[in-house]
């Protein structure tokens, strides 16, 4: 029997790891699972390169509680260790077996799907634990040895006989503020949480399985059952197959598998696969979204040779790929020593910029191979897509052959059929292109109606982030300016050289003016006199284009130098002086009778934007019914 002290450079490190290394303590069983799975890969990999003259078979994990001892036990048939191995790999804390293994056979072992990163994984069971047991016999001709240690620098060493076969058994002797992991329940949920994904297979237990019935059995037949192992896992998840080797379905059963809670099916999947300049391979799905910026439910969640790290994401998935679900494993990814959270590195840029790249190849492959199912699907990706244009460059160069522009009438047109079409009806006096919108077809209807009989197309715009793509679509393209529908009338939207006619001259045009501002007495309105139509409508409300596109933009989180304080409420009131009103206007001589008239047609110019409300809208239907019993 052996005895020595553990080799650290401090008097006792377990303090230390339960105090600072690990914030988690469930981690303690993610760190000796993957430590089971590399002794069992590394088994795998020595067998198949000839250098373990044992037979490999089907070696499986298994998690198993003695509530009556008060023991976890980890148990994995993979390659075992002897006393000397014991001694380097377990007394000399830090020192990876895995990293050296991986070194040593780093040719050959590349793809072995071994974690190995940390050696302090292995003392994470000391944060759960007040003893220790290793129970170990090497894939080698050699006695199997048990290691003990208290949680002291003390432990020892000896050979037993207490073990026959290969593999190791940890055993946990846990504390007692540590019991809620003698639970079942609670072993299940973390063995789900981060080893659902494990690449060798999982017993927890065993499950009654019913048997098939015999063929031409009678009706009343009762099958018969049997106990098997409850395997946990699932050790080849959707991302490590060639996508060649899955159909739909075998996605969306793993989309589900993901997310059991999710009752609807993603609009489709993205399958990453990269091994140069960096490992990477995941899955991820595009959910329906419509307007929803909602981050927070069913996260994309990051793995580490199939080992669950963490579902926060940022620096890896750009942000506007947030929104999206699946899986991301790469073993290039930069952690921290209890694998808990990344470490920035130039790495993990080149990875977002390839999912960058990758998502915004797929939008061009769907919307070449089907026109149509892309634009039905358009409404449920937009907020992914238009997020990217604002935010990333990269993406956003590529986004005009994929990104639609759906107008009122329910077309779909891509940045280059859009300018081509509306070029000849919408270019203005200084020559530059004037695309119209709205963000609310039924809200505006009056004014894309007033478009749309002039024949100008006008887009529907409506999700949350519409300001914000648009001022990018400013600044990145050449002599193009988007005006929302109901900005002004539609006579300046769009602004010709055309002739305009007045039927009032100057004086009286003064006078109208001033007749309208003294009634409406009203800072939040700008009157400005138009020579329209006489058939176009005497008032028309508008809002300045500029003004209600921070407005919108201050609202979801921009509005740039101006975003410091709230903006007021601005309207133009265009009247138009070529109305039979404002002639009626300056012709009534009764002061009360005139200011009546302006306020009714005020009111209704608000009643069509929206805008009469509360006791304004009761004061006006009264005042309407009483125009009706006269």
């Amino acid at each position: 029997m052996t005895k020595g002290n553990i080799n650290v450079s401090v008097e006792n490190i377990f303090p230390l790891i339960k105090k600072f290394l690990y914030s988690d303590h469930e981690i303690f069983l993610r760190e000796l699972i993957s430590n089971a799975t590399d002794a069992t890969l590394k088994l795998k990999h020595l067998t198949s390169i000839g250098e373990a003259k044992v037979e490999y078979g089907n070696p499986k994990l298994e998690v198993k509680i003695d509530k009556d001892q008060k023991t976890l036990h980890i148990i994995d048939q993979g390659i075992g260790m002897t006393g000397e191995e014991v001694e380097k790999y377990i007394n000399q804390v830090a020192f990876s077996g895995a990293e050296e293994f991986l070194e040593k056979y780093k040719d050959s072992a590349k793809d072995s799907g071994i974690i190995g990163h940390f050696g302090l994984g292995f003392y994470s069971a000391f944060m759960v634990a007040e003893k220790v047991e290793i129970l170990t016999k090497s894939y080698k001709d050699e006695p199997a040895v048990r290691w003990i240690c208290d949680g002291s620098p003390e432990f020892t060493l000896e050979e037993t006989t207490d073990k026959t076969d290969r593999g190791t058994e940890i055993i946990l002797h846990i504390t007692e503020d540590s019991v809620e992991f003698l639970e079942e329940g609670k072993i299940r949920e973390l063995l789900l949480k981060y080893n659902k994904f494990m690449p060798v297979p999982i017993k927890f237990g065993t499950k009654t399985h019913t048997l098939p019935l015999p063929e031409g059995s009678p009706e009343d037949a009762v099958a018969e059952t049997e106990e098997v192992d409850n395997i946990i896992n699932n050790p080849t998840p959707a991302w490590t197959i060639a996508p060649s080797d899955l159909t739909n379905e075998d996605y969306m059963k793993f989309y589900h598998e993901l997310y059991p809670m999710q009752f609807e099916e993603p609009l489709f999947h993205i399958h990453l696969n990269v091994d140069y300049p960096f490992n990477l391979t995941g899955v991820l799905f595009f959910p329906k979204l419509s307007n929803n910026l909602n981050i927070d439910k069913d996260k994309i969640q990051l793995y580490q040779n199939q080992v669950f790290v963490t579902d926060e994401v940022k620096g890896i998935v750009p942000d506007f790929l947030m929104l999206l679900r699946g899986v991301i494993d790469s073993p290039d990814i930069p952690l921290n020593v209890s694998r808990s959270y990344l470490q920035a590195d130039g790495a993990v840029k080149k990875i977002s910029s390839y999912i960058t790249k990758k998502v915004a190849d797929k939008m061009s492959s769907l919307i070449n191979e089907n026109r149509e199912d892309y634009e039905k699907k358009w409404n449920d990706i937009k907020v992914v897509i238009e997020y990217g244009i604002v935010t990333e460059e990269k993406f956003a160069e590529k986004a005009d052959k994929f990104t639609l522009y759906p107008t009122t009438d329910g077309k779909y047109f891509l940045w280059d059929e859009l300018t081509e079409k509306i070029k000849p009806l919408q270019t203005d006096k200084d020559n530059k292109l004037v695309i119209l919108y709205a963000t609310n077809a039924d809200e505006q209807h009056s004014y894309i109606q007033s478009a749309k009989d002039k024949g100008y197309e006008v887009l529907l715009l409506d999700s949350p982030i519409t300001p914000h793509v648009i001022q990018k679509l400013e600044t990145s393209k050449e002599n193009i300016s988007f005006v929302r529908v109901d900005a002004d009338h539609i006579n300046n939207l769009i602004k010709k050289d055309e002739p305009v006619i007045s039927k009032l001259n100057e004086s009286e045009k003064e006078s109208l003016k001033k007749n309208v501002e003294e009634a409406i007495q009203d800072s939040k309105f700008t009157v400005q006199l138009e020579d329209l139509d006489s058939s176009d409508a005497p008032f028309t409300i508008t809002q300045p284009e500029f003004m209600r596109r921070m407005k919108d933009m201050q609202a979801t989180g921009g509005g740039g130098m101006f975003g410091m304080g709230g903006f007021p409420e601005m309207y133009n009131l265009v009247v138009n002086s070529n109305s039979e009103l404002s002639n009626q206007i300056l012709k009534t001589e009764n002061a009360e009778e005139k200011e009546n008239l302006i306020k009714y047609a005020l009111d209704l110019a608000k009643l069509s934007q929206n805008l009469l409300k509360g006791k304004d809208l009761t004061d006006f239907i009264q005042r309407s019914y009483k125009q009706l019993e006269k």
